[in-house]
């Protein structure tokens, strides 16, 4: 029986309306270098200063600490303002699929490749905690609780590394890994599972990958959505 569920953020669990993608992009493009598509896509769910140090010299530039410091601020700045004119909602069915999970003592952790101000940032602006429930716990209906968060400047290097889900595993207490379900919607995410040792790396088709994509990379399972979780798992 899997004890935590480790999801991603952004096209998993929440819709950004393709924000990061935008942002990442235009945020490097800005520097002067050409963004491959495949390459954004190749990068998407790396921790964003590792991705932005990537596409530049993908794109042939040179990706000095000043460079990349300043690219990632404008790539931070670029984010807010598009979610500030478009605000992430939860996917379809996530919430229900949480609280489903939950209450089958289930624990259920978020991982991202942003930093924490970012994630925490976009989850108060959903309504969504992070921590255990109180004992006499009494939540607006609606209201998304998760048991951990694990970001990427947290941990010393970010996906396809696996320390974001042993982090949410140590942070939830739970000690073998036989006993995790990661899921994501980005190549990194179904790497990052496989190499946490998880029982189970799902893809999920709710982001841009398509089903072969997904498949390519080795996981347990491909789902449409977190929401197809709980069925997945029989709870």
């Amino acid at each position: 029986m899997i004890s935590l569920a480790a999801f991603d953020m952004a096209g998993t669990t929440i819709n950004d309306g393709g924000a990061v993608y935008r942002a990442l992009e235009n945020a490097v493009a800005e520097t002067g270098v050409p963004v491959k598509p495949e390459d954004l896509q190749t990068w998407m769910g790396v921790e964003k200063r590792e991705a932005i140090t990537a596409l530049i010299e993908l794109g042939g530039g040179v990706a000095d600490e000043d460079l990349v410091g300043a690219t990632f601020a404008r790539f931070r700045a670029l984010l807010d303002e598009y979610y500030t004119a478009e605000p992430p909602t939860p996917i379809d069915g996530v919430p229900e699929a949480i609280a489903e999970l939950q209450a089958a003592g289930i624990k259920v952790a978020l991982t991202t490749g942003f930093s924490r101000d970012v994630a925490e940032s976009i989850l108060t602006g959903l309504g969504w905690t992070v921590g255990p429930a109180a004992p006499s716990e009494d939540a607006p209906a609606g209201t998304v609780r998760v048991d951990a968060l694990s970001c990427g400047d947290d941990v010393a290097a970010g996906r396809p590394a696996p320390f974001m889900i042993h982090r949410v595993m140590e942070a939830t207490g739970v000690a073998n890994v036989a006993d995790v379900l990661v899921a994501g919607d980005t190549a990194v995410d179904v790497r990052s599972g496989l190499n946490s040792g998880a029982a189970i790396s799902v893809g999920v088709l709710s982001g841009k990958l398509d089903r072969a994509s997904l498949e390519a990379e080795g996981p347990t399972a491909v789902l449409d959505s977190v929401a197809a979780i709980p069925a997945y798992l029989g709870v």
